[in-house]
């Protein structure tokens, strides 16, 4: 391949301007945690903290805690972060029991709607009653276990988030690293990220189910933020010690020499449901889908896949109640869900195999 043909032509590209703040920005910014009133008689102690943070900015201390990476590794004297290494643990863990013929087929349901009673909207989401219609289908049968992964917690819930993605892939695919290896950036204050306790759900899932509301001609935005902390899970690089963490320029030369794009969740079945009250569903579900198939899971036939507008052009205020009467996609929102558990045991017991997966991809970027 011609990107191949010069090693030399590795070289990252500079030129944006710094976003390094000074000692006064920096102060002014952190204590903005302490806002309240409640803190003015802490405020020495705010101080102090204060301090010991702009340090740990200043040094850039992303990962204070660290250990050899040990065996296995391509560098074993690298120095890993032990956060990094108790989420890639975790991932080894789930694939383990994906791989295990003895236990449930384990589906996992996602809502993606951001709406919660529990936060500014005061009313739950449609996207949280399909997910239940659909979570009571599937656990009524014999032989599965359901997970549901609630992506409203993200605006409802103290110290939950999905920090965005920072295309460490599109410099190099060896830079994205397996799990993801840019959370916790503690220097930054970029913590609580939710990823490395939702990566393992995705790898133990033998089928994974979406719902969303369309959300201005798109999926929602907690979706869309971990559709791309997923980018990780096709191609990524289980190993950061070859790349010696973050060096752009280690990493180029890693997929310059040939990389394998390893697909980290290859033959998981999926179900999509889209629902929309005006415009958009259609090109969300079928984004969605594109999305899944990319990354090489399979979809669980046609009526798995599903996109319908609830309450078309009616008021926001009643789109409960035309849920309540909309009989018809209640029925459909069931049967996407028993669609993939039905795909899903045919597929574990060697009913329904893999299509194609011996023919080399001529393309697998």
């Amino acid at each position: 391949m011609a990107k191949r043909a010069n090693l030399d032509t590795a070289v990252p590209r500079k030129g944006m301007p710094s976003p390094r703040l000074s000692k006064a920005e920096f102060k002014n910014r952190y204590r903005g945690q302490f806002y309240d009133p409640a803190f003015a008689s802490a405020a020495q102690a705010v101080d102090t903290l204060c301090e010991i943070a702009w340090q740990a900015y200043k040094d850039e201390r992303k990962s204070p805690i660290t250990r050899k990476a040990g065996k296995g590794f391509h560098d074993p004297d690298y120095e890993l972060s032990v956060e990094w290494i108790a989420a890639s643990e975790a991932l080894k863990a789930a694939q383990q029991r994906y791989e295990d013929g003895s236990s449930p087929a384990r589906i996992l349901l996602i809502n993606g709607s951001s709406r919660s009673e529990h936060t500014c909207p005061g009313e739950m989401s449609k996207s949280f009653r399909l997910v239940e219609i659909a979570r009571r289908a599937i656990e009524g049968k014999p032989g599965f276990s359901v997970g549901v992964l609630d992506l409203s917690r993200i605006a409802s819930e103290f110290g939950r988030a999905i920090h965005p993605c920072k295309a460490c892939f599109s410099t190099a695919a060896a830079l994205c690293h397996w799990p993801c290896s840019c959370y916790p950036n503690h220097s930054l204050g970029q913590i609580h990220d939710w990823m490395n306790d939702i990566y393992p759900l995705w790898v133990e899932a033998h089928g994974i189910m979406i719902v969303t509301p369309v959300n201005w001609y798109q999926t929602s935005s907690p979706v869309k933020l971990m559709m791309d902390r997923l980018v990780c899970a096709d191609g990524g690089n289980p190993d950061p010690s070859l790349t010696q963490g973050k060096d752009a320029a280690l990493a180029k030369r890693a997929e310059l020499a040939g990389w394998d794009y390893p697909r980290h969740l290859a033959g998981r079945l999926f179900s999509v449901v889209v629902h929309g009250d005006t415009e958009g569903a259609e090109n969300a579900r079928r984004g969605l889908a594109d999305w899944l198939r990319s990354m090489k899971l399979e979809p669980a036939g046609e009526k798995a896949e599903l996109d319908r507008y609830i309450g078309y052009w009616q008021p926001y205020a009643t789109s409960h109640r035309d849920l309540d009467a909309d009989r018809a996609v209640q029925s459909e929102v069931r049967a996407a869900a028993l669609a993939l558990a039905e795909a899903v045991a045919k597929r574990r017991t060697g009913l329904l195999p893999s299509i194609g997966t011996d023919l080399v991809d001529p393309r697998p970027k």
